[in-house]
């Protein structure tokens, strides 16, 4: 039996976080749930006084990097915008994608846990949203970073608005 990795929130860390749909379901293929991920993480963001970094919303699973003010904030931050994210996305596909709701059999939209890596420096802070930014052209979706609109690369190349409010922290 292995040991699971252990988060880190003691100190003032920048934490890339990674979160995927149960099964690896493709819930995020449509816009409206894209839509409601980044609402939820807005309004996450708000509540804790957070920071986000930078993120992308792919098919099945979410990266972003956000930062708190003080430690111990991230398992509650990431409980918050997971259950909330998760409650309308349910609700959205009841009301609106019956039949493909109904094949899901009540499942969770989310997996059980997330993945956090903790980042301390300037360029490791670079190379996780360059990876995360890429994400959307490794995938085949789009030919270029910027293309991908559900995510930061747009604010990071072009300086426009992403839906969530983009800040350095280093």
């Amino acid at each position: 039996m292995s040991n699971p990795r252990k988060v880190y929130d003691q100190e003032l860390y920048a934490h890339f976080v990674t979160f995927s749909c149960y099964k690896r379901r493709q819930l995020l293929t449509l816009e409206t749930p894209k839509r409601i991920v980044l609402g939820t993480l807005n309004n996450s963001l708000h509540v804790q006084q957070a920071k986000c970094i930078g993120f992308v919303i792919m098919p099945n699973h979410v990266h972003a990097i956000v930062w708190f003010p003080e430690p111990g904030q991230l398992s509650s931050f990431m409980q918050t915008w997971k259950r909330r994210s998760s409650e309308q996305i349910s609700k959205w596909y009841q009301q609106e994608k019956i039949e493909y709701f109904k094949t899901i059999d009540g499942d969770p939209v989310w997996q059980p846990k997330y993945h956090s890596f903790e980042i301390y420096s300037d360029s490791k802070l670079e190379e996780k949203l360059n990876y995360m930014h890429e994400n959307p052209v490794r995938a085949g979706l789009v030919g270029r970073a910027i293309d991908w609109r559900w995510s930061s690369a747009r604010h990071y190349i072009e300086g426009r608005s992403v839906g969530v409010s983009i800040e350095w922290v280093f």
